[in-house]
């Protein structure tokens, strides 16, 4: 009798064509439940600025009398109810209004467009360069199982996971800054007013490294053990066996349905990068929306601080959203799903 045809999993490099509704509903329901879960945070994020304490004591300070304060709170509407303040700065936001700065008496977005554009730089900078350099350590780590490659790059990024980034930071300033090579790199960065922060490369330097360091260990792992489970699959083995060279074997049968679950721990570290970064800005003097955070707190700027806490998590939701999409296009088994 003749060979009948080789098993489903041996060949997954002939996916099945998806189907163009089945993606598209899972991407609406994904779409439906990120507005909730922001929706929710919304609530979460308006009740907790409540609890930084009255705005208009903090701008006129101790010796402010109960009549100017209450002229200073009827001047900011917050002299109405907390629903209806609520109300207002959620449809402001959903038309694109942020609201009024408190202490600067300026438009939130005005405020901080030139910090958000800082951080969207740094945060791009450290993902370009990790996620790259992530996939090839956990992919040539998982090749070279048990050699001396695998052995180093474990031990070296678990030490690397076990430190906070601001750990990191320090000892980069420490090493590149002050004592070890001091003045061979800035150990902070000044943007001037009107300047862009590629306008100075050099002062990305330490921030980078110090986000690089601190994201690209996770995601090696990770692309470790996930490529060693799918070397170790029978359609791999079965690809061997065809005398495909290990190159074809990795780049076309492995690498693709290892990128599956990494996909979403890549979406948890720029995530993370975009809250994270709010430590290393700090560490280094850089004008992003760490800063912007930290005055808002300080001033009790509650519009400064519910802007750049809603876009965190706007971040939040559009990258984990992607990454189930990614996740979805490069995984054969869980295309054939929908």
């Amino acid at each position: 009798m003749p060979a009948g045809p080789p098993p489903a999993a041996a060949q997954p490099a002939r996916a099945h064509v998806p189907r163009v509704g089945g993606i598209w509903w899972f991407i609406f329901r994904r779409v439906l439940l990120g507005v909730l879960v922001l929706a929710i945070v919304s609530v979460v994020v308006f009740g907790a600025t409540q609890e930084l304490g009255d705005p208009a004591r903090a701008i006129l300070g101790r010796q402010a009398t109960p009549e100017s304060i209450k002229v200073l709170r009827a001047q900011l509407h917050l002299d109405r109810s907390v629903f209806s303040q609520y109300w207002s700065w959620l449809t402001g936001l959903l038309h694109g209004d942020a609201g009024t700065s408190f202490a600067a008496q300026e438009p939130v977005s005005t405020l901080i467009n030139d910090r958000i554009i800082n951080s969207a730089f740094l945060v791009f900078l450290s993902g370009i360069i990790s996620i790259p350099l992530a996939i090839a350590i956990g992919s040539y780590a998982a090749l070279r199982r048990d050699k001396r490659f695998d052995s180093a790059s474990s031990i070296i990024t678990l030490l690397f996971a076990a430190m906070p980034e601001f750990v990191i930071g320090l000892w980069l300033v420490v090493i590149f800054a002050t004592t070890v090579f001091p003045g061979a790199l800035p150990s902070i960065t000044l943007i001037e007013p009107g300047q862009r922060p590629w306008d100075d490369m050099t002062a990305m330097v330490l921030p980078t490294l110090t986000l690089v360091l601190a994201v690209t260990p996770y995601v090696a792992r990770i692309v470790r053990a996930s490529m060693i489970e799918v070397l170790e699959s029978d359609y791999v083995e079965m690809a061997r066996l065809k005398g495909l060279s290990e190159r074809t074997v990795l780049m076309r049968h492995a690498l693709p349905n290892a990128l599956g679950p990494t996909f979403q721990v890549i979406a948890i570290n720029l995530a993370y990068l975009a809250g994270g970064v709010i430590v290393v800005e700090y560490i280094f003097n850089y004008a992003g929306i760490g800063g912007a955070l930290r005055d808002g707190v300080t001033n009790h700027d509650i519009p400064v601080v519910q802007a750049v806490a809603m876009l965190i998590a706007a971040v939040y939701v559009v990258l984990n959203l992607l990454a189930d999409i990614a996740t979805i296009i490069v995984t054969p088994r869980l295309r054939t799903r929908l």
